[in-house]
This record gives structure tokens, C-alpha cells and sequence, in this order.
């Protein structure tokens, strides 16, 4: 169906239902992951070793992924955006990875956040994405940053949160407070 097509049935819909039709948009949990120090693991490989660690890190993060019902969404030579039907699960899942990649070397910094996306066919899109795509940007090695979107969300799981303060997210308005999920365990 082509795009004037589907505006033309998206207004018959409306026009039958007398419903205002928007953008798919649907509530999701997004996780950004990031390799520590990708550049200098290449350099240090050269490039057919570097390559053959990615492989090995695409597939210990897709069996993650596919182990918390996540969805890749896109991934990159040193990460990987994924979406979840809740914040627990992409919580869970970022613990995974960083606990499945150690074994060969490799850390990731991750970030979380959840809100409203637009679906773009198999894509997410929108503010939501940017904001999660800077939480990211903003965790230590090692760390799974969130939102306070998400810390509220999931209060009661018994995920432990560390504040990390607030921060300014590049492009999105206001200061963002952020919070280090850490595993449930003695405080």
C-alpha cells in the first residue's frame, strides 16, 4: 500500500468511526547498548579478530534479547537499540548482556527509558528514542542507566536504584534525573 493510499484509508476509517486517527504510537521499554572502548578493542585486534568478536557479541546479545522477549530494533558495529513491552524486562536483559559479554572481554554501558514511540513499520521512532539514546550516552562502564520514567515504573520489582543526579539530555528540554538499576541484593 502506498503512502497516499494509506492516508486515503485512514480516512475513511476516520470518517466511518468518527474517530481521529494518529500515528501508531504504542508504549514501549527501550535499551540502548554500547561497547566500552569499541575503537581501541579494534585497533588492538586489528580488523578480521575485531570482526570475529562482533559476531560473537551480535549473538550473545540476540540470545539475550530473545531470553527477556525483547525486539532488536537496529544495531550498529558496537551496539544495539532493542524495545520491550515493559522496563523490567530491558532492565533484566541489559544485566544479561553485560553478564554474557565479560566472559569475552567486553563491557557495555546501557540505558533505558520508556514512553510513547511512533512505529515507523519495524522501527521506533521519535523524542522517546532520543532520550533513551542520551541515557545512554551518560552511563559508566559497566552501567545500566534509566530514567526516572522507568525507576517509577518498575518500584516494587526489586531492582535498587542509585541516583546519578540530573543531567541535560543533548536536544530534549529540561534536566533528566537519572538513576544506576542495580541488582536486588542487600543494600
Amino acid at each position: 500500500m502506498s503512502v497516499i493510499e494509506s492516508a486515503v484509508a485512514r480516512a475513511a476509517a476516520e470518517l466511518h468511526t468518527g474517530r481521529l486517527h494518529f500515528n501508531e504510537r504504542r508504549i514501549a521499554a527501550v535499551l540502548f547498548t554500547d561497547i566500552v572502548g569499541s575503537a581501541a578493542h579494534a585497533f588492538r585486534l586489528g580488523d578480521r579478530a575485531w570482526c570475529e568478536l562482533l559476531e560473537e557479541h551480535d549473538d550473545l546479545v540476540r540470545r539475550a534479547l530473545d531470553l527477556h522477549d525483547g525486539r532488536e530494533i537496529d544495531s550498529s558495529d558496537d551496539g544495539f537499540f532493542a524495545s520491550f513491552d515493559g522496563a523490567s524486562a530491558a532492565i533484566a536483559c541489559a544485566w544479561s548482556i553485560g553478564a554474557a559479554l565479560a566472559p569475552i572481554g567486553l563491557e557495555v554501558r546501557s540505558g533505558v527509558h520508556a514512553g510513547e514511540f511512533e512505529e515507523r513499520g519495524d522501527r521506533l521512532g521519535g523524542i522517546a528514542v532520543a532520550v533513551g539514546a542520551r541515557i545512554a550516552g551518560f552511563a559508566a562502564n559497566g552501567e545500566v542507566l534509566v530514567s526516572r520514567t522507568v525507576r517509577d515504573l518498575v518500584l516494587g520489582s526489586g531492582v535498587r536504584f542509585h541516583d546519578r543526579g540530573l543531567h541535560a539530555l543533548k536536544g530534549i528540554p529540561g534536566d533528566w534525573r537519572l538513576y544506576a538499576a542495580l541488582p536486588t541484593g542487600p543494600d
